[in-house]
Order: C-alpha cells, then structure tokens, then sequence
C-alpha cells in the first residue's frame, strides 16, 4: 500500500496553514468567529495535498482514515447528541426556569455568589459557557444597576462561574473532545477535574462570602420581574448531571435527557411530538460546524502524522521536557499556547490531542489526568482572551462602559483554578489519588477473574 513520504517538520507546514488563516482571519476582520473554523481546516488539508510529499491516493487513504476513526465519529455521534438535549431544554423553558429559581432565592448583599453559583450550574447543565452568558449577562447588568452592586464584580463572577461549569459539563464540547482524544471516560475525568476546580470554586465562593459580608449594598433593592416557572422545567438537568455522576453511558444520558425534556414539553403543552423532532434536528444542525471541524482536523492530523509531523513535535517537545512534572506543564502550555492563537477551547482540544496523547504515554501520564488538564488549560485561557467569545459577548452588555482589564479585575475563578492546576502537578495529592484508584480497579478486576 502506498504511503505519505516521511518528512519530518515539514509536515507541520499544512497544520500552520490551517491555524494560520483561522488567525489570520480573526484578526483581520475584526472577528475571531467570522471565518468558519471548518473552512480554515479544508484549506489546511487542500495546502497538504500540495506539500506532503507521496501520491494523491495515499494521501486520500490517510484524510480518509483520520476523518473516519472511532473515537472522532465517536465524538461526533455525542456532540449531536449534546445539542439536541440542549435546544429541547432550552425550548421547553429550562434555561429561564433556572435562572428565574436561581435569582428568586439570591440575598441582595451576596449577589456576587449567587452570579457565580447559578452561571456554574446553568453552564453544567447546558454545557456551554457562552449559553449561560447570554442567558445571565443582561440580567447580572441590571442587578448592578438596582442593587449598586459592582458590576465588573458581577460580570468577572459570571464569567468565573461559567467557565467552570463548562469546565465540569458532561455534555460540554471541551469535556467531550478532551475525554475522547485521551480515551478517558466522562465519570473518570470528573473526578479529577473536581480535585483541581473544586478548591478554586471553593476558595473564590469564600472570597464572594467575605466581598458580601463587607459591602454595604442596598438590601432593599429589588431584582427585575421573574417569568412564572416550573420545576419540572428544571428536571432534565438535574437527571443528566445525576445519570452522568453514576457512571451512565454518555450516549444513554443524554437521550434519556432529550427523552425527558420532550416529555415535559408534552406534558406542559408546550411541545407536540412533530416540534419536538424538529427541536432535536436543530439541535443536530447546530453542532454542525463542531462536528465538521472534529471530522477534518481528525483528517488532517492523520494526514500530518503519517508524514511524520506529529513524531518530529514530539521529539521537540521532549527535547524541552524534563520529567513527569514539566511533561504536565508543557501540556498546559501547549494547550493554552494554541487556544491563544485560535481563540477556541475545543479546537485547541482537538487539534492538539493527538500530541498531547503521544506525551502522556511517554512520560506515563494518567490518561484520566491527562484530559483533566486539557480542559483545565484551554477553559483558563479562553475565559481570559480580550477577543474570546466570553469576555467579547461580556462587554457587548456594557455598551462600552468597561473594558476586559474590569473584567480581569475579578476574575478569580480562573486565577485560582490555574493556581490548582499547577499544585496538582508540583504536589502528590492528585497523583496519590490516581494511584489508589488505580489500585482498587485491579483489585476488583483480579477477584472477579
């Protein structure tokens, strides 16, 4: 069989093609989401089929065989799924229903928190950071109005407690790219996710606390007009995050939640059968552009591999690497140094998985870990970027009244969190924990043999 000619570092070429344009664009027009990162991908694969050296066939065989792997179509097969649990939810009242919940119970003098706490859980449930900043954002600017709370306060705790949802999501697209790409169950990367984030969530919830308790704001303020809600409008959520915590299969929770959402929908009159397929099929529609870019970067990566691309990164990352330790850092900073340059988590997910992968394996990396830190870095670098999708959305609200510097100001979440990344890699905690994991696996394995 024939195959693409081994070229070393030449074969990165098509890869900078791609990040190249989609940077390019970005920048030129004003717009990181202007050009379609998909585009940006078929032009990359088009620039390889003319730079790798080998015939056209080989080449073909390869985008072929790297578009159709298992764990890509795998990762395409949820993100569908992911989006239409979202849409029905959406269109059935969860997101209202939970936001109107969330602000009904928030003490005037703690809104700070109550931001946090509830831009966190709808993010989990929604799986999108950017959903729930839309959905809060115009919300958080008129309680700073009322309450004369600080509102780059309220925006930076919006965005700190999005990110983390998005972060711990099991239906988010980091979550979904990062646990495929190592070959990591959803429920394993969890756990370890909630090690790190756990105690920056917790640290930034005891600074809102101390922020509460010593500002003098207006409790007689009043909060703006709540819609009439449902519990029942809530319950999806609740269902998925809760099958998904036990272990459930990732393609079974999130039809039994699309199920359950229609089935309140129905229940409530809000849906008949014919608008709820059609909500699911938007809900596919809208993962499109995800979906593409998973299918061609995996191509593409296939492509740059076989011509040796990803062996020569590799061995120059290795070349920089010292140990166990500094292979977890220069995850992160390969991660973030990608995110940066594209202004999207789960491209730089996607893009550098493969790489990541080979760097786990060698320096004996806990896989489990492993996509733990890719979420970890793309999500702290994402909610950060002056011309990200969060903090440009954040602004927007504003109408020019603040900068992201305001926004920077309070973003503690997202200090703190890469604060505990960093201690999970130069302390043992973690680690220990893996191991007895690990230990108890075996252990369970050998009796039932």
């Amino acid at each position: 069989m024939q195959q693409i000619q081994k070229t070393g570092g030449w074969a990165l070429v098509p890869f900078f093609v791609f990040v190249l344009i989609f940077l390019g664009a970005g920048i030129a027009l004003n717009d990181f989401y202007a050009l379609p990162a998909p585009v940006a991908v078929v032009l990359g694969i088009i620039s390889a089929f003319f730079i790798l050296r080998g015939s056209t066939e080989a080449k073909v065989t390869a985008l072929i065989r790297g578009s159709g792997d298992s764990k890509i179509i795998t990762m395409c097969l949820i993100y569908l799924l992911a989006g239409a649990f979202a849409t029905v939810t959406k269109v059935v009242g969860g997101v209202d229903a939970t936001v109107s919940l969330g602000l009904s119970v928030l003490p005037v003098q703690y809104l700070g928190l109550g931001v946090f706490l509830l831009a966190a859980f709808l993010s989990t449930a929604t799986g999108t950071s950017v959903g729930a900043i839309v959905a809060l954002g115009p919300i958080a600017v008129g309680l700073a109005e009322q309450s004369h709370t600080s509102l780059p306060l309220l925006l930076g705790t919006l965005l700190g407690g999005a990110m983390l949802g998005d972060n711990l999501s099991f239906i988010s697209d980091t979550t979904i790219a990062a646990t495929q790409s190592q070959e990591c169950s959803m429920r394993d990367k969890f756990k370890v996710n909630i090690l790190i984030a756990g105690p920056a969530a917790l640290v930034t919830i005891a600074l809102l606390l101390f922020t509460g308790w010593s500002t003098a704001a207006n409790a007689d303020a009043l909060v703006p007009e709540l819609q009439i809600f449902s519990f029942w409008q809530i319950v999806p959520y609740l269902l998925v995050i809760g099958l998904a915590v036990s272990g459930g299969n990732v393609f079974a929770v999130l039809i039994i939640g699309t199920l359950a959402s229609g089935a309140v929908g129905l229940g409530q009159g809000q849906l008949e059968l014919l608008p709820f397929a059609r909500s699911v099929y938007e809900g596919f529609t809208g993962m499109t552009e995800i979906f593409l870019l998973s299918m061609l970067t995996g191509g593409l990566a296939q492509m740059v591999s076989e011509a040796g691309g990803i062996a020569f990164l590799l061995q120059k990352v290795s070349k920089a690497t010292r140990g166990f330790r500094s292979a977890q850092t220069g995850i992160i900073a390969l991660v973030g140094g990608t995110n940066t340059a594209i202004a999207n988590n789960t491209v730089s997910i996607v893009v550098t998985g493969q790489v990541v992968k080979e760097i786990s394996n060698k320096y004996k990396i806990d896989k489990r870990k492993t996509a733990a830190l890719l979420d970890i870095a793309s999500c702290v670098v994402q909610g950060m970027l002056p011309y990200g999708a969060q903090i440009l959305i954040l602004l927007s609200f504003t109408k020019g009244d603040l900068s992201f510097l305001n926004i920077w100001a309070y973003n503690w979440y997202l200090y703190l969190l890469l604060l505990f990344s960093l201690l999970s890699i130069y302390t043992p905690f973690v680690d220990r924990y893996l191991a007895r994991q690990t230990a108890a696996e075996q252990s369970l394995a050998a009796k039932a043999a």
